[in-house]
């Protein structure tokens, strides 16, 4: 399986970007498969001196050398057997989490319904409950508190409103302490502290999370 080629031979193939590849080809050559930093592998890919094999792909009416660095991972068994391209990689990062609770080891599917009146009031939180599927082990990492999937950047919520409009949440319990000091917002800590940081008046609002 050959990827493009792209970048300067090819800059109009449908992987480029702002001048760059989005798969990232050509890749590096290695002498061996290591584990990037990111968890990510990192194959090995020989370069033509060290014996690899190299041919030539017609691009845009040029013949461009095709070595290792513009080989996509995959398995011969399985693209023989199948007859087709199939893409394989290796998982070893904490990413697959979330791919080997919801795919691998999930359970059989589940329906719930149940025969009720037209006027029936229906309990939204109840139902998720009920149609809601843990397997043992995603359950098990919950619990332990590891994360399910990868958030990045964080996205931070800055609240934006009139002076004394913002949205004030209480309960029966404590709505008088709510009504006479209101929790501050994001935005009322932030004039806040451009009252007693000298840096911070120098930073636009949308700034501040970044320090």
């Amino acid at each position: 399986m050959i990827h493009g080629p792209c970048g300067s031979i090819n800059p109009l193939s449908p992987c480029m970007k702002e001048g760059k590849c989005t798969k990232r080809y050509p890749r590096n050559f290695l002498k061996d498969t290591q584990t990037g930093h990111d968890g990510y592998p990192l194959y090995r890919r020989r370069k033509p001196e060290d014996g690899a094999y190299v041919t030539t792909k017609k691009v845009r009416g040029f013949d461009v050398e095709i070595d290792n660095r513009w080989i996509v991972p995959f398995c011969p068994l399985l693209s023989r057997a199948f007859n087709a391209h199939i893409n394989v990689e290796y998982c070893s990062s904490i990413k697959s989490i979330k791919y080997v609770c919801k795919y691998i080891n999930k359970g059989s599917d589940m329906a719930v319904f149940n025969l009720a009146h037209n006027d029936t009031q229906h309990d939204e939180f109840q139902l998720y409950e009920i149609g809601r599927y843990l397997s043992s082990n995603e359950a098990v990492w919950k619990i332990l508190g590891f994360p399910i999937h990868e958030r990045h950047p964080t996205v931070i919520h800055l609240s934006v409103h009139l002076e004394n409009c913002q949205r004030v949440y209480f309960t029966t319990e404590n709505v008088l302490e709510r009504v006479q000091v209101p929790p501050e917002t994001t935005l009322t800590a932030f004039f806040t502290l451009c009252q007693s940081d000298e840096f911070a008046r120098t930073l636009l609002y949308h700034q501040v999370p970044k320090y």
